[in-house]
């Protein structure tokens, strides 16, 4: 079997401008867990604490995304991690980096299968009929899964034809979101109150880590923009500085939700709200209607991450097989569409069956894919500042820290904020996950750890890894052919 190189197939197509790139990130990061999670960090943490873990947390995501930009910048091809741990770290730490964040990119993408119709059922209360089963003491019912099953198909089918027309319907979908955003600001002041508030912090330290530990999930998405950097029609340095302002949009996003939602009523209110945010629009406006409308900004932010996240993982399972690290079958792209079709169909066929795992599962994925995220971002981080020591004349259009000591200590920063967080998952810690998150995050790396022998090994890191790496592989198929 040949194996999938530029030249040998069509080339992807340079089609996104400044605008489709921009509401690509912002769009991944602002998916569903605004809208159901809110109230818990109120609780867990009170309004000032729940602030104080986002600005926290976005202080991380941006020390974190300054290091992708500068990668980006210096090495704008779609795949983004396997690109910069690969040339820093050999081809083996390259794999276990993309497996992660391919890993986390599926979670969320099955996270929003499950999160959709559990958002449509606020609207239609009746939507589930036709009981299948129990999972976890949640009844699934047909017509309850096959809402977010459709949905995978039409998202998949968009991704498919495309990446301008899912840049196009990320932009509609995300300037709707923002709409959005302006009404909860207008509600907190016309119908929101300073009393509700408080308490402005609550439950201590363990308030704060309990918000600041969803950050990973929250914030994964502004690394899709390397991802899909082969596809971006603009300068090499504007597309480093759009992940970092990515970042301090969603950063700005989360604070706004949850000031506006804890002036709305009561802690104790939101804390027994089915979803908080929306109860609490229709609390501000005295209006069902209302809350229908943030359901609606809901069902908006499932579709720009999903949308996002689809493409991100679709085009990192795309160079993993360019470099022989995936079979080759997952490589293809569409011979009309020049998308990488096969890789979308079957991260598009996981979240088809996703929804038929009822609403439990959105705990689950998001706690089992937190920890690969924040894996993924430690070893670019590493990357980061192993190339900064080894290859300082490397070509870098946006130099983060100048040319000094600055520059690393960023990636320091980042890659010891990525430890951090990655602690606060183990056993005995504020976030320690439970047993179900733990299988699925060992279910993905079992699979992993299978692949890992596919990955050609006696290769050096360097600006030529990918090269010996594609050079290995096909004296292999080479040989095996002959025989």
């Amino acid at each position: 079997m040949a194996i999938t190189t530029p030249g040998t197939e069509p080339a992807l197509k340079k089609v996104l401008g400044r605008m489709d790139v921009l509401a690509l990130g912002f769009g991944a990061m602002i998916g569903f867990g605004w809208v159901v999670l809110t109230g818990g960090w109120l609780e867990s943490a009170g309004t000032m604490g729940a602030v104080t873990a986002m600005v926290a947390g976005g202080i991380i995501m941006s020390v974190v995304g300054l290091t992708y930009a500068e990668l980006c910048a210096a090495m704008p091809k779609a795949g983004g991690e396997h690109n910069y741990i690969m040339r820093a770290m050999g081809p083996r730490t390259s794999f276990i980096g993309s497996w992660a964040i391919i890993g986390g990119y599926v979670t969320i993408v099955a996270f929003e299968a499950v999160a959709l119709p559990r958002t449509v059922e606020y609207i239609f209360p009746n939507l589930s009929q036709i009981p299948l089963w129990e999972v976890a003491g949640f009844e699934v019912n047909l017509t309850w899964a096959l809402v977010g099953s459709l949905a995978a198909v039409v998202i998949t089918w968009i991704n498919i034809r495309g990446v301008k027309e899912a840049g196009i319907v990320q932009t509609f979908v995300v300037l709707f979101l923002l709409a959005i955003g302006v009404v909860m600001i207008a509600g907190s002041f016309t119908g929101g109150s300073v009393a509700n508030m408080e308490p402005w912090f609550n439950g201590g330290m363990n308030g704060f880590f309990a918000v600041l530990v969803v950050v990973p999930f929250l914030f994964i998405g502004f690394d899709v923009i390397p991802q899909s950097a082969e596809e971006v029609n603009i300068p090499a340095k504007q597309i480093g500085k759009l992940v970092v302002v990515s970042v301090v949009l969603a950063t700005i996003w989360y604070v706004m939700v949850v000031l506006t939602t804890s002036s709305a009523m009561p802690a104790s209110k939101l804390a027994g709200a089915d979803i908080a945010t929306a109860d609490a629009v229709g609390a501000m406006f005295g209006s069902d209607v209302m809350a229908k409308i943030l359901i609606a900004g809901g069902i908006a932010g499932i579709l720009t991450s999903w949308n996002s996240l689809l493409m991100g993982a679709s085009r990192l399972m795309y160079s993993l097989a360019r470099s022989g690290m995936l079979p080759a079958w997952f490589g293809r792209l569409h011979p009309k569409y020049h998308t990488p079709h096969n890789a979308l169909l079957f991260i598009g066929a996981l979240s088809f069956l996703a929804p038929f795992g009822g609403a439990e599962m959105l705990g689950w994925l998001v706690d089992s894919g937190a920890p690969s995220i924040v894996l993924a971002y430690t070893l670019v981080a590493v990357a980061f500042v192993l190339l900064r020591r080894r290859e300082p004349a490397m070509d870098r259009p946006l130099r983060i820290g100048g040319r000094g000591r600055g520059g690393e200590l960023i990636g320091v920063l980042a890659a010891v904020f990525g430890t951090a967080l990655f602690s606060l998952y183990m056993p005995g810690m504020p976030a320690q996950l439970g047993m179900e998150p733990w299988i699925l995050f060992g279910l993905w790396w079992v699979i992993g750890g299978v692949l890992f022998f596919r990955v050609p090994g006696g290769i050096k890191a360097g600006p030529d890894a990918e090269e010996h790496v594609l050079a290995k592989l096909s004296r292999k198929q080479k040989v095996m052919a002959e025989n």
